[in-house]
């Protein structure tokens, strides 16, 4: 399995944690805020630049208010729908 955050697999994921804090309501500033980290940690992050480790994963969920087998859940839908 490639390890490229360009994989079809990864780009899922990151459409589906975008979307969890677009569902949340919060915008990158706000979660930045939240975190005590730069907008462009979060936006990096969402883009790809950066890889999200699971742990990160886990915390980016609870202040999303959402768990993280939901985000998961997202993930294998979209790979459905395609």
């Amino acid at each position: 399995m490639p390890k490229s955050p360009h994989s079809p697999l990864y780009r899922r994921f990151l459409r589906a944690i975008k979307q969890a804090r677009q569902d949340s309501g919060l915008t990158q500033v706000e979660v930045a805020e939240k975190i005590g980290r730069p907008q462009s940690f979060i936006s990096n992050c969402e883009s790809g630049e950066r890889r999200i480790d699971v742990a990160e994963f886990v915390y980016l969920c609870s202040v999303y208010g959402v768990e993280p087998t939901q985000v998961l859940g997202e993930m294998q839908e979209h790979r459905t729908k395609k």
